[in-house]
């Protein structure tokens, strides 16, 4: 097989289309792949397959481009910290932006869960390292159906 067996902390490159950013983060599991699940239980990457992320990076990139917190449902009996008094032109900044912050309800589920779906959209090399990106809306949706119904299976 042309796949490389996904090495728990291999890193990839995946791009956040809607928010316009790529960030380096590790790949935590294989979850699906269309073609051959024989490759899910070895947890071969190859291109195309659906792989979940770590999603520090891009919760990290969020909240500082927006100001907010992705990932929304706080717990309880954390007090909310003191808010960072920041500039008026600074604040101004970030709402301009929040009202272009279209993150979608699953996307921010998956945030709470501290991992993203991608999609692997080069196969890796040698080198291990891997690029994707992350799935979104209609696509985040379609493979989020796929794998409920293996895992009811």
């Amino acid at each position: 097989s042309n796949g490389i067996n996904a090495e728990y902390g291999d890193s990839g490159n995946f791009a956040w289309a809607s928010e316009g950013t790529t960030r380096k983060t590790r790949i935590m599991d294989v979850v699906y792949n269309a073609s051959n699940n024989e490759l899910v239980r070895t947890k071969t990457l190859v291109k195309n397959c659906i792989i979940q992320i770590d999603a520090t990076p891009f919760r990290q990139w969020y909240e500082a481009h927006y100001g907010v917190t992705a990932g929304r449902k706080k717990r309880v009996e954390e007090k909310p910290e003191e808010e960072v008094k920041k500039s008026n032109h600074v604040q101004r900044k970030i709402d301009g932006r929040k009202a272009d912050s279209k993150i979608g309800q699953l996307l921010d589920d998956q945030f709470n869960t501290g991992r993203l779906y991608a999609c692997v959209a080069s196969r890796p090399g040698q080198s291990g390292r891997c690029d994707g990106y992350i799935l979104e809306g209609k696509e985040l949706e379609f493979y989020l159906k796929k794998i409920r119904m293996k895992k009811s299976k």
